[in-house]
C-alpha cells in the first residue's frame, strides 16, 4: 500500500473517524479520573494521561495486527468488531472510575483503566490498517490532538448531533466486515465480487437498524422507570 493511494487515504479517514467516535469514553474517562484535582493539574493529567494512553494504543495496536495475521483471527476479530459496533449505538455504557487524589495517581488510573477500556479502538485501528504499520502510527499520531484537546468537543458534538455515532458505528461495521473477508480460508465464499460487497453492505446495515431497534427499547425502559420512579415519589 503505497502513500496517496486510494486505499491508502480510505483507511487512514477511517482510522482517523474511529478515533473521532471513540474519543467520547477518553473525555469521560479523563473527567472522571481528574475531577477532584486543582485545575493547573488537570491539564498536566489531560496532557500526560493521554499522551501515556496513546503510546500503549500504539504498542498494542502494532502487536494486534501481528496478531491478525494468525489464521483464523480474522474472522474473529470482524466478529468481535460487529460487536463493537453494535454497542457503539446503544446508550447504556457505565464508567465506574474513581476520581485520583494526586496528579500522577490519576495519569496511572487513565492509563490503565485505557489499556483494559480501549480494545474497540485497538481492534478497529488495526482492522481500518489491513497490516501496513505505517498507516497505524499514522492514524494513531493523529488520534493524540483528538484525545488530548478534542476530546470533551467531540462529545459535546456527539450529544448534539447523534448521527456522528451513527456514522462511526456504520465505518466499525464495515472495517468489521472487510476483516471478515478478509479472512484467508474464507476467500473462496467471497470471491464473488457481488457476494463480497453485498455482505459487507449487509452488515453494515444490519449492525445499524439492529443498533436502532435496541435503542429505541433501551428509551422506552427508561421511560418507564422515570414514569415509576416519578409516581412513587409522587
Amino acid at each position: 500500500m503505497d502513500f496517496l493511494t486510494g486505499e491508502f487515504i480510505s483507511g487512514l479517514l477511517a482510522i482517523i473517524m474511529i478515533d473521532l467516535v471513540l474519543a467520547g469514553d477518553n473525555a469521560i474517562l479523563i473527567g472522571l479520573a481528574a475531577r477532584k484535582l486543582p485545575k493547573d493539574q488537570q491539564k498536566k493529567v489531560i496532557i500526560w494521561g493521554a499522551v501515556g494512553a496513546i503510546v500503549i494504543r500504539i504498542i498494542a495496536t502494532l502487536l494486534v495486527v501481528v496478531i491478525l495475521k494468525v489464521p483464523g483471527l480474522h474472522l474473529i476479530g470482524g466478529l468481535l468488531l460487529v460487536w463493537i459496533a453494535y454497542k457503539l449505538l446503544i446508550d447504556e455504557e457505565e464508567h465506574d472510575v474513581k476520581p485520583a487524589d494526586s496528579m500522577w495517581a490519576a495519569i496511572k488510573t487513565i492509563i490503565i483503566a485505557d489499556a483494559l477500556m480501549g480494545l474497540d479502538n485497538v481492534l478497529a485501528v488495526a482492522g481500518a490498517s489491513h497490516g501496513n504499520f505505517t498507516l497505524v502510527v499514522i492514524g494513531l499520531l493523529v488520534s493524540i490532538p483528538v484525545v488530548m484537546y478534542g476530546s470533551t468537543l467531540i462529545l459535546k458534538l456527539i450529544e448534539r448531533y447523534p448521527f456522528i455515532i451513527v456514522i462511526g458505528a456504520g465505518i466499525l461495521g464495515w472495517t468489521a466486515a472487510k476483516m471478515i473477508v478478509a479472512e484467508p480460508f474464507m476467500h473462496n465464499y467471497f470471491a464473488n465480487p457481488f457476494v463480497k460487497y453485498g455482505f459487507e453492505a449487509i452488515v453494515v446495515i444490519g449492525i445499524l437498524v439492529a443498533g436502532n431497534l435496541r435503542q429505541q427499547k433501551v428509551e422506552k425502559e427508561k421511560a418507564i422507570r422515570n414514569k415509576i420512579q416519578i409516581e412513587q415519589n409522587g
